[in-house]
């Protein structure tokens, strides 16, 4: 965070130095090594760099302790989340995923034979996947899943089609959303899937950036009763459980890759010289440099309110739709910016930033449009007057 902001706690601070220096030392080196378009780090250096990282306490941060995890609070993975996407990976494999992947929260609600099949010590860090979006649904999952889970004596019959769903190629399990009553939010059950099952398929969604989302086909996939996550017909709450809370850390992503691209604009802005003078010394520059701080800062400030609220047990749905959308939309006009400012080297692929614009640019839609969350901001300040 630059100097002279609200401050956090100075064990958060110390915690976002840590791992400020475990990417600059750790990552940032095996990256130069990779292709351009790399979303993976060789296995043997993943292996390592994993290793460093649950000895330094860093493993798998929103996991609670007792399954294995650093059971982080939520400002504390904001903090990790902003220095984790300071990489070319940027937010979407933070470190290179030197700190696992976190199972979908919702699992550590399921019950305790689940817990252990699917989120135990020795499998934890695994990539899991969550499908919630259909092909023919908006993102209010409570109207738009069509998906079915059917009760045939002790299975569930599972038939649908998810898509947009991120490492459903890559997963020894993830969860399902699916219809097991009527219309509405209260006819949505969860259930543990394995990919491999029969029945399931899965194909890749090619899109702008090179690690790609799939669609996933469920053909009467026998689903064990005791895969049933919670209780039948309340899916819909461990949904939003899950999503509202990922909002978070997401927005915070967004504003490390944000803050990178500033950095280097602010850098080559001292260094690069046009027709006698710096690039700094040009006025031009110099508000697309203070915009781009003056946003960026107060998306950090929103996010951390966020968090705060959630790790004082209050609601935090508004402010979490709040700081999805404008860390989001203040991360795309940074990066942008920061491109304009390096001008023809800003669009070069042996920098990041034409490949953070792209991702950038996903984020406006991943974990709800920004429509969506601005209806949900729109709705709290009218109340029922903004309903249908």
């Amino acid at each position: 965070m630059p100097e002279g902001t609200w401050e956090l706690p100075h064990e958060l601070q110390l915690l976002g130095q840590t791992v400020a220096d475990f990417v600059r030392k750790e990552i940032l080196p095996e990256e130069a090594k990779l292709d351009t378009e790399a979303y993976k780090l060789p296995p043997d250096v993943l292996a390592r760099v994993q290793a460093d990282a649950k000895a330094a306490g860093l493993w798998c941060v929103q996991t609670p302790e007792e399954h294995g995890g650093a059971g982080l609070s939520l400002l504390a993975q904001c903090v990790v989340a902003e220095e984790a996407a300071k990489c070319r990976m940027g937010a979407y494999v933070p470190a290179g995923a030197a700190f696992g992947w976190d199972p979908p929260n919702v699992i550590f609600k399921g019950t305790q034979d689940q817990i252990d099949r699917y989120a135990n010590p020795d499998v934890l860090g695994e990539k899991t996947y969550v499908a919630i979006s259909e092909p023919n649904g908006g993102a209010d999952p409570g109207r738009s899943i069509q998906s079915t889970a059917k009760r045939d004596g002790d299975h569930y019959i599972l038939n649908g089609q998810k898509t947009w769903i991120t490492g459903g190629d890559a997963s020894r399990w993830g969860v399902v959303f699916a219809r097991t009553g009527g219309p509405g939010r209260k006819g949505i059950s969860c259930f543990v899937v394995e990919p491999e099952w029969e029945g399931v398929t899965v194909e890749t969604i090619p899109v702008i950036r090179p690690l790609s989302p799939v669609e996933m086909f469920f053909d009467n996939v026998k689903v064990p009763v005791e895969n049933l996550l919670g209780e039948e017909g309340r899916g819909f709450e461990l949904a939003e459980s899950w999503l509202v809370h990922g909002r978070v850390p997401y927005a915070a992503g967004t504003i490390g890759v944000a803050q990178a691209a500033l950095q280097m604009a602010i850098d080559y802005s001292k260094e690069r010289s046009t027709f006698g003078k710096r690039l700094a010394q040009r006025q031009a520059i110099q508000w697309m440099l203070a915009d781009s701080d003056i946003e960026l800062r107060a998306a950090r400030l929103l996010t951390y309110q966020a968090a705060w609220k959630a790790d004082a047990g209050k609601n935090y749905k508004l402010e979490a739709s709040i700081a999805k959308v404008y860390a989001t939309e203040t991360a795309g006009r940074v990066v942008d910016r920061a491109m304009q400012v390096l001008g023809g080297m800003g669009v070069a692929k042996e920098l990041p930033l034409e490949r953070w614009y792209r991702e950038m640019r996903i984020k406006r839609i991943g974990e709800g449009p920004s429509e969506i969350h601005r209806m949900v901001i729109a709705r709290e300040l009218l109340g029922a007057a903004a309903k249908d």
